[in-house]
């Protein structure tokens, strides 16, 4: 029987994530992966994490991804980053790129070995784009960060996806289907109390796999939409 596996951020640990797929998942080619985005920034091997999705791309896995808002933030220093402007001679980083630095882009760039946003491969970039913002299934709607209920159609509102931090699910304006993100971390107890309900309208699955040494965090999850399995792999990069 087809699973359907969801896998939140993964924030540049491709040692975990790969654990958690080739160790525990298992998937044939008939199973679907779903990612939520954030596969970049704060881990050690951002690049390895890129790398390795895209192989399983090409061994003609069924993968499935959205963007998130650290893929966001790369984009856009990549390219305001193209014009290459310099000062007195010497080049100097960009405004957005010092943001995502900020943020973790900077474990980034050591990964792909370069300085400037713009040397990251246009390969990696043109992956990032492809990434979208929401997928609609026949029970849930998959989305990085959230939905913005506040307007007549939460699914237009691409900023709230990439970025809110709260909202409360109106299922009536999403054809009574419930949302799985990621983005904001939440402990494993509380995770598992909602995934094992039918009284809420969400499962948040971000476990913040890159918070070491913090009681109920630093896990990637994988979750399976209709068995409602719940894989749960430590983080192994750090």
């Amino acid at each position: 029987m087809k699973k359907s596996w969801v896998i939140p951020d993964i924030h540049g640990c491709k040692k975990t994530l790969q654990a958690l797929i080739e160790k525990q998942i298992k998937p044939d080619k008939f199973d679907e992966l779903y990612f939520l985005g954030d596969f970049i920034d704060r881990g050690p091997d951002s690049k390895g994490v890129l790398d390795y999705i895209m192989q399983l791309e090409n061994q003609e896995f069924r993968v499935q991804f959205l963007r998130g808002n650290h893929e966001d933030y790369c984009i856009k220093a990549w390219e305001e980053d193209q014009t290459k402007k310099h000062f007195l001679g010497m080049r100097q980083k960009k405004k957005i790129q010092k943001i995502w630095e900020s943020h973790g882009g900077k474990e980034t760039l050591v990964s792909f070995g370069v300085k400037y946003a713009s040397e990251i491969p246009e390969l990696y970039i043109a992956w990032m784009k492809k990434g979208r913002y929401y997928i609609e299934l026949d029970q849930h709607i998959l989305v990085h960060a959230g939905l913005n209920f506040n307007i007549d159609d939460p699914l237009t509102d691409t900023f709230a996806m990439l970025w809110t931090r709260e909202f409360r699910v109106q299922r009536e304006k999403i054809r009574n289907k419930k949302v799985i993100h990621g983005h904001v971390p939440v402990d494993l107890e509380f995770m598992h109390h909602v995934m094992q309900s039918n009284s809420y309208n969400f499962i948040d699955l971000d476990n913040g796999v890159y918070m070491e040494n913090i009681a109920g965090y630093g896990n990637l999850v994988a979750f399976e939409l209709y068995s409602r399995e719940q894989l749960i792999q430590s983080n192994i990069d750090f």
